[in-house]
């Protein structure tokens, strides 16, 4: 049989949302239409893939089954897409660059502005990441490259080292360490941090909250979820709360924002800022930009298939 347009895409959201509301939010359509296209698809394969209750939905064994299938051909079908519009892209002469937090032309105008002269023919559009999560090749599957603190581990992208930058403290102007002009590490590892998101790469958001120094989460964090760096400036703005950040992110919000200071940290571990992308996605355009960054930094930066934090460290601004 020929599965109808977005079937399998309907019945994989529905499993993995566990429920139709969510899955109907997540797909941008009317839940009963929802509900309709699963049913018809059931009677189609003259088979139940799902049990309804209060709570949600479950797999049948039926659907177990099925849903293996399903998945990887929603997952295949996505990288086809993906893959289609990064060679667009290539043809075009564009890469489509990622980030988390401060917009790369505000963190190194002049570098970039130097590129731009170098290779004219290569257009880079900024995408706004929300925080990276468990799977960093889905994390980066809309975008050629991104720039971040090392993201979690993945066979299928590399990572090259971009910079070395100390971690800031980031607290509400109202907070009691806002006096301070410097801070240590333990005078900070007992105070509440904001929470970030479940869905958030646990290691990741824990490199925030100091997790590194004291060999665990904090004792309080706030009740927030965040996904990206506005949820945190939202959650300082109304918490009695820290984060920490690194520095030249916080340069460029402390001077954006009245209400936030930055306290530099004198002794915690510096964060590792990385190039990072799908191996299917280094194009001649992406290896120019990073040619270009170790042309800049002049330290030979190394590439690390693994997604570590490598050796070499280079310079961009």
């Amino acid at each position: 049989m020929q599965f109808r347009r977005g079937q399998l895409d309907y019945f994989v959201a529905v499993v993995e949302e566990g429920q139709f509301t969510r899955a109907a939010a997540s797909l941008h359509m009317a839940q009963p239409a929802l509900s309709k296209a699963i049913a018809q698809l059931e009677a189609e394969l003259g088979m139940q893939l799902l049990e309804r209750h209060a709570r949600g939905v479950t797999l049948t064994p039926a659907g177990e089954q099925f849903y293996e299938k399903a998945r990887l051909a929603v997952e295949a079908a996505s990288e086809a897409m993906q893959t289609a519009e990064s060679l667009t892209r290539v043809k075009e002469g564009t890469i489509d660059f990622g980030f988390i937090g401060a917009p790369p032309g505000l963190d190194s105008p002049d570098s970039l502005e130097a590129f731009a002269q170098a290779h004219p023919h290569i257009d880079i559009r900024y995408r706004e990441l929300p925080f990276p999560g468990t799977s960093t090749g889905s994390w980066l599957a809309d975008v050629d490259l991104a720039v971040c603190h090392v993201p979690p581990p993945d066979p299928g992208v590399w990572a090259q080292p971009l910079r070395s930058e100390p971690r800031v403290v980031l607290a509400p102007s109202r907070h009691s360490l806002a006096e301070c002009r410097l801070l240590r590490v333990e005078d900070v590892l007992e105070q509440t941090f904001i929470s970030l998101h479940p869905s958030v790469d646990a290691k990741w958001a824990g490199f925030w909250s100091l997790d590194d120094h004291r060999g665990g989460p904090p004792e309080q964090l706030t009740s927030d979820h965040a996904l990206n760096p506005q949820e945190v400036i939202a959650s300082l703005a109304v918490r009695n709360a820290i984060t920490t950040v690194p520095a030249s992110v916080a340069a460029i919000l402390s001077n954006a924002l009245s209400g936030v200071v930055a306290i530099p940290l004198s002794d915690a571990a510096p964060t590792t800022i990385m190039f990072v992308g799908r191996h299917e996605r280094r194009n001649p355009l992406v290896v120019a930009l990073l040619t270009f960054a170790r042309g800049v930094g002049g330290a030979g930066g190394k590439v690390d298939d693994g997604g570590g934090a490598g050796a070499g460290i280079v310079a961009l601004g």
